[in-house]
């Protein structure tokens, strides 16, 4: 754990004993970089509060002040729905706190899980329960981290199907060339390597969401089903030669559906590969 990590983790103790004074909280823990030893002095401090009913903005404002806690800097979400955010400074560190009703968060495990919901900023949330700290209310937690960790065929099979999309960035290259398109060769880069990741974290049962996406390396390195070297390939992608990176991406597309119909085989991956392969060619004048 780094230095950053400590001194975070020891921040989020102080906090979760505040919050410990409100009435219903149920669980507190600490997500992010700081559970997970990776912060650097750049980091905020993300939390979450999970009550039996959200405590009054006044009662929030207390505990705020008696920590010693700025003004609010934002606030996202929206109470009547169950949940919000809130961040504030506190001995210099931005502090992201979520307040959650349980029904709420358990609903939303639901949602993922048996729903099961393969596209949504949820996962984020998911694996951060599996990876967090817990500083109030542990067995309750525990009981999440259990629920959370059956990862489920059907959620499985939904992220491998949902992003079975792949840009066939080969086909056009050419083309945009010609077209100063270089805003859409990387936003399509993007869009092909998030799929390529999602699909790969269905095959390993793994949580992913493109929102706010960080430590591609270590997400990488967590996959026991990949290409090689996925993580490096990746980056090279949006190196500064274009055909190169184009050649690279149908590449990788190539090998993650051969991983596909090797360890999937009930989801068809054919249309996804139809273009592989494939240039675009100019026409020529008729006679």
């Amino acid at each position: 754990m780094t230095a950053a990590s400590h001194y975070l983790v020891s921040l989020a103790r102080r906090l979760a004993a505040g919050y410990a004074t409100l009435p219903g909280l149920r669980a507190f823990m600490v997500t992010g970089s700081a559970a997970e030893g990776k912060s650097d002095f750049y980091s905020d401090l993300d939390m979450t509060a999970y009550y039996d009913e959200l405590p009054s903005e006044d009662d929030l404002a207390r505990v705020r002040e008696q920590l010693g806690g700025s003004a609010r800097i934002w606030v996202i979400g929206d109470r009547a729905e169950g949940g919000f955010a809130e961040a504030f400074m506190l001995d210099g560190v931005e502090c992201q706190i979520g307040h959650t009703a349980v029904a709420t968060w358990e609903s939303e495990i639901a949602e993922v899980l048996d729903k099961p919901n393969a596209d949504t900023p949820l996962h984020k949330a998911m694996e951060g329960t599996l990876k967090c700290i817990a500083l109030h209310g542990e067995p309750l937690i525990e009981t999440w981290k259990a629920r959370i960790a059956a990862y489920s065929d059907g959620l499985a099979r939904a992220m491998v199907e949902q992003h079975l999309r792949f840009p066939a960035m080969w086909l056009l290259h050419e083309r945009l060339q010609t077209r100063d398109g270089t805003i859409w060769h990387y936003q399509a880069l993007v869009e092909l390597s998030h799929n390529v990741l999602a699909v790969l974290a269905g095959l390993n049962r793994k949580y992913f969401t493109s929102f706010q996406f960080k430590r591609m390396g270590a997400f990488c390195a967590e996959l026991a089903i990949t290409p090689p070297d996925l993580a490096d390939r990746i980056e090279m992608l949006f190196g500064s030669d274009r055909k190169m990176a184009v050649e690279e991406a149908e590449r990788l597309v190539s090998e993650t559906l051969a991983l596909v119909q090797e360890h999937m085989r009930e989801v068809d991956a054919n249309a996804a590969g139809k273009r592989i392969g494939q240039r675009s060619q100019p026409w020529l004048p008729a006679a």
